[in-house]
């Protein structure tokens, strides 16, 4: 599971690996996530109606898989289909990114009431993708070290397109924090190649000690 986290203003995934997906209070997290995807979406469309744009909201739903899990990537698609852009990077550099005029800021789940909820189900928590937040070096330090006291395991070391050197030295972070590496092909739906090949992942380097190596065993 990937869980969208409001972390000091800033969007951060948390994945959740080997955890109990029956377990209650997890559920309810992921069931008020959802509601806030549905709700930034009403906003995004009504910020896009002032532009001139007009049927955001019906679009942007007719291309999710499951309405509950729209997001701003299926507004884009609406934009390409609609012929306001052209591409997906147009779409968020001209209405959806921050500070556009489409841009929606929205409060997702806490850091600790994530980490909280994944520990809670018997998982372990990974910070998502971190490479591509482009935190400085200081408010990377405190996002790792925040992570880790709340109850945090591992970052990905590896995420969909990140290159050898993005490996080395997020292998090196993992190491300085004691942190788990963890890897991803980032991988969502087909025709989407903003991330990796499905399964597609390198070796991580030899000072990491992978996530999997701490799965719980039946």
């Amino acid at each position: 599971v990937e869980i969208s986290v409001t972390w000091r203003k800033r969007t951060v995934h948390i994945v959740g690996l080997d955890f109990d997906d029956g377990n209650e209070d997890l559920q309810n997290l992921l069931a008020e996530v959802r509601k806030g995807r549905l709700k930034r979406l009403e906003a995004i469309a009504a910020k896009l109606e002032k532009k001139g744009i007009s049927g955001a909201y019906e679009g942007a739903l007719a291309l999710a898989a499951n309405p509950e899990m729209v997001s701003r990537t299926h507004v884009a698609e609406f934009l390409i289909h609609a012929g306001h852009v052209r591409n997906k990077q147009q779409a968020f550099t001209k209405y959806l990114g921050d500070g556009k005029p489409a841009s929606v800021q929205h409060e997702w789940a806490g850091l600790a009431e994530a980490v909280a909820a994944v520990n809670g189900a018997g998982g372990l928590a990974v910070i998502a993708h971190p490479m591509r937040y482009g935190f400085s070096a200081t408010a990377k330090r405190n996002l790792f070290e925040e992570f880790k006291a709340v109850g945090g395991a591992a970052i990905e070391v590896h995420s969909g397109n990140s290159d050898k050197n993005d490996r080395l030295n997020y292998a090196l972070l993992a190491e300085r924090y004691g942190l788990l590496a963890s890897a991803g092909s980032d991988f969502h739906r087909q025709g989407d190649y903003s991330g990796g090949i499905l399964g597609a992942c390198p070796e991580l380097p030899g000072n990491c000690k992978p996530v999997w190596d701490f799965f719980q065993t039946a």
